[in-house]
């Protein structure tokens, strides 16, 4: 009864996994993997039969962490979990891929099951060179065009891992002897045919730019030196970036998935790089940006967005007015000198204090002192000139 439903799952895995937004790294239920226990405090988004009765359910379980369980027959018998990258699963040649935004693609056969190193091209005309690291050993591919590598990324799940090179999806095993390529749509399928070992050194070269992102909103000023516009994310699905840009506090991106959740974030004290691939360049200075990619896939090089820029003005000090003066105001030495016009009972009018060299005394405010003190020198000036 196991064998049987272990062929029934095989077959199943043929037809692939319905497209569900969500960022995957894979476990698969195949022969040559340990399947994933039940997802009994997951929630379940979506229900998929597939074309041979199996049942597909796929549950979310937190932030970019979903599992996808097959029934046959009313019983489970295995689940995938997905957490950050893709993967793969191979039973007996029949290859299941799953992406990081939760795209499936499977097919059965395209393996170089012996695998020399050196210079490959695929069923596309893409050509990929199989090497070492030179440190630990580990198997890598690097894409050759002109002639020139554009460097080597080597494989780090102990069973197998999954590039894309353009619509190419790879997958190469990490022990050798499994190298498959599949071109989804596309008629023309092959194995990786082997073209030799005269191997092309990688390039030094800087990385080749890609476009920024689409911008979806903004940029909006929320605050006299704060700014935000939203792009879209690469990992698309619905997914956006917030890109907040404030004068006090840095820059600060928030990946967000489809219902507007917030799964991670970066800013001016940490500015990344994160493990959905996430960072933030130059966070200390008026001009960051960010860059983002996939962390699985074709990961290199990273697709930058400048952040909104600040008001011109933004962080400028106001400037300090020029000191005003009354009607019928005159200038001493730097002070300000208010002449009474008449007597008191016509106002509260201010006089100065008769000090023998005429020097001003300004008198100001409006306390009950103020104008106390104010009637007192008005009525001392009286006085004075009556004497005189």
């Amino acid at each position: 009864m196991r064998t049987a439903l272990r062929t029934a799952v095989a077959t199943a895995l043929l037809t692939g996994l319905a497209i569900t937004p969500a960022v995957a790294t894979a476990s698969a239920f195949a022969a040559d993997g340990p399947a994933a226990t039940a997802a009994n405090d997951g929630t379940l988004v979506r229900t998929e039969t597939l074309a041979d009765g199996t049942v597909v359910k796929v549950y979310r379980l937190g932030p970019a962490s979903y599992r996808a369980e097959a029934f046959v027959n009313g019983q489970s018998v295995g689940a995938i979990d997905a957490n950050g990258r893709p993967a793969a699963s191979n039973n007996n040649g029949a290859f299941l891929v799953l992406f990081e935004d939760g795209r499936t693609v499977s097919w059965a056969g395209n393996n170089a099951h012996d695998t020399p190193l050196g210079l490959y091209r695929l069923a596309d005309g893409t050509v990929l060179e199989l090497g070492k690291n030179p440190k630990d050993g580990r198997l890598g591919l690097q894409l050759v065009e002109n002639g020139k590598g554009r460097g080597f990324t080597y494989t780090h799940d102990p069973v197998r891992t999954v590039w894309t090179y353009g619509k190419a999806v790879v997958v190469l095993g990490s022990g050798g002897g499994e190298f498959a390529a599949y071109l989804p749509g596309s008629a023309r399928q092959a194995a990786p045919v082997f073209l030799g070992r005269n191997t092309p050194k990688p390039t030094p070269s800087p990385e080749k730019p890609r476009p920024p992102a689409r911008i979806i909103s903004g940029p909006t000023t929320v605050a006299p030196c704060t700014v935000t516009e939203v792009i879209a994310s690469v990992y698309g699905g619905g997914w956006t970036v917030a890109l907040t840009n404030d004068l006090k506090k840095g820059p600060k991106a928030v990946l967000k998935d489809e219902k507007g959740k917030a799964l991670e974030t970066v800013d001016r004290a940490h500015p990344g790089p994160t493990g959905l691939g996430m960072k933030i360049d130059r966070p200390d200075t008026r001009a960051p940006r960010f860059g983002q990619h996939t962390n699985g896939g074709d990961t290199a090089p990273y697709q930058w967005n400048d952040f909104p820029k600040l008001p011109k003005d933004c962080g400028k000090k106001p400037a300090t007015p020029a000191p005003t003066t009354g009607t019928g105001a005159g200038t001493q030495g730097g002070q300000t000198s208010v002449v009474p016009k008449g007597g008191v009972a016509a106002g509260a009018e201010f006089g100065t204090v008769e000090q023998g060299n005429d020097t001003a005394l300004l008198a100001s405010g409006a306390g009950a002192a103020v104008v106390v003190a104010g009637l007192g020198f008005a009525a001392r000036r009286r006085r004075a000139a009556t004497r005189g």
